[in-house]
C-alpha cells in the first residue's frame, strides 16, 4: 500500500492531543495511554509532541518533556508510537529528525530515551540510523506489563544517550567476524536460540548476538524467550556498569536470524 506524503508538526491543541490518545490505544492498550491532563500539562510548560499527519489522519507520534540528572538539563522522549498499517515506511526516523531539530531550537543538548534490548527494529533505528549510543541497563524497568509486547518477560531497557550537537559517530571498521562473540548461538526451524555465554577480559570490542525477531521467538517458544533475556541481562549490565557503550547494531555475518550488538570500551581502566 503506497501513501501520499506525511506532515510533521508540533501538536498543541485539545483535538489533537485526542488524536494521540487514540493512536496509543491503538499501538498499545487503552489502559497505557497518558491522561489529557498530562500531556496539555506537558506542551505547556517545556515539552514537545510531533505529530505524523497523512491528511487529517494522526499515524504517528512522538511525545517528549525536560529531565534533569543533577547536573544537566536534557529532553527524555518519552513514546514513540507508529500505526500499525503505517509501520516500516521510516515514519518513526522522520519524527525522531524532526524531534532533534526542535530540541536544538529549545537549547537541548541531549535527548535521552529507553527501549527494550532485544527489540532489533528499535535498535535498528537508534544506533544504526540515528547513531545514539546505549549508556544504561535497567532491569525490569516498568514492572510487569500486559500491552501485548511485554506480556510474560521483564520488562528491561536499554538507556540510550543522543548528543544532537555532535557530529554523527562513525560504526566499527573493523570485519564484524573478527571480533570476539559473547553468547554462542543455534538456529533451529528459522529461530534463534542463546547457548553458552562467554565473559572476556582485554578486548576493545565485543560482539553480543540477539534474535532478529524476538515477538516472533517468545510466541513459539516463551522460555527461550526467558533465556534470552536472562543471558542478555547478565552481559550488557557487567559491561556498560564498567566503562562500556552499545555503539551499533549489525546483522550477523553467518547466522541468518540473527543481529549483533556492538559494545565498545570508553576509557575505563579497569576494563570489565
Amino acid at each position: 500500500m503506497k501513501h501520499p506524503p506525511l506532515t510533521i508538526r508540533m501538536i498543541e491543541e485539545l483535538d489533537d492531543l485526542q488524536k494521540v490518545q487514540a493512536l496509543e490505544s491503538i499501538v498499545w492498550s487503552i489502559e497505557d495511554t497518558v491522561p489529557l491532563s498530562h500531556t496539555i500539562a506537558t506542551v505547556k510548560n517545556g515539552g514537545l509532541i510531533l505529530g505524523a499527519f497523512d491528511q487529517d489522519q494522526l499515524v504517528g507520534f512522538q511525545y517528549s518533556f525536560p529531565g534533569f540528572d543533577g547536573q544537566s538539563v536534557y529532553l527524555y522522549s518519552h513514546s514513540l508510537g507508529i500505526h500499525p498499517d503505517y509501520r516500516r515506511l521510516g515514519i518513526g526516523e522522520q519524527l525522531k529528525i524532526a524531534q532533534r531539530q526542535v530540541a536544538l531550537e529549545k537549547g537541548f543538548d541531549r535527548i535521552v530515551w529507553t527501549y527494550d534490548p532485544l527489540e532489533t527494529v528499535n535498535a535498528n533505528l537508534n544506533l544504526r540510523k540515528l547513531r545514539a549510543v546505549v549508556v544504561d541497563y535497567t532491569e525490569n524497568a516498568y514492572g510487569d506489563m500486559e500491552d501485548g509486547m511485554n506480556d510474560g518477560i521483564p520488562s528491561d531497557r536499554f538507556t540510550v544517550e543522543w548528543k544532537i550537537r555532535e557530529q554523527p559517530r562513525n560504526s566499527v571498521s573493523t570485519d564484524i567476524r573478527q571480533i570476539p562473540f559473547l553468547i554462542e548461538v543455534h538456529e533451529e526451524d528459522g529461530y534463534l536460540f542463546a547457548k553458552n555465554s562467554i565473559y572476556r577480559k582485554g578486548d576493545q570490542t565485543v560482539a553480543v548476538p540477539v534474535p532478529a525477531n524476538f515477538q516472533a521467538l517468545k510466541k513459539h517458544d516463551l522460555s527461550e524467550a526467558l533465556i534470552w533475556r536472562e543471558k542478555t541481562r547478565g552481559i550488557f549490565k557487567r559491561y556498560l556498569e564498567n566503562g562500556w557503550v552499545v555503539t551499533d547494531l549489525v546483522k550477523h555475518p553467518e547466522v541468518e536470524e540473527s543481529y549483533v550488538y556492538i559494545l565498545e570500551k570508553r576509557g575505563n581502566p579497569n576494563g570489565n
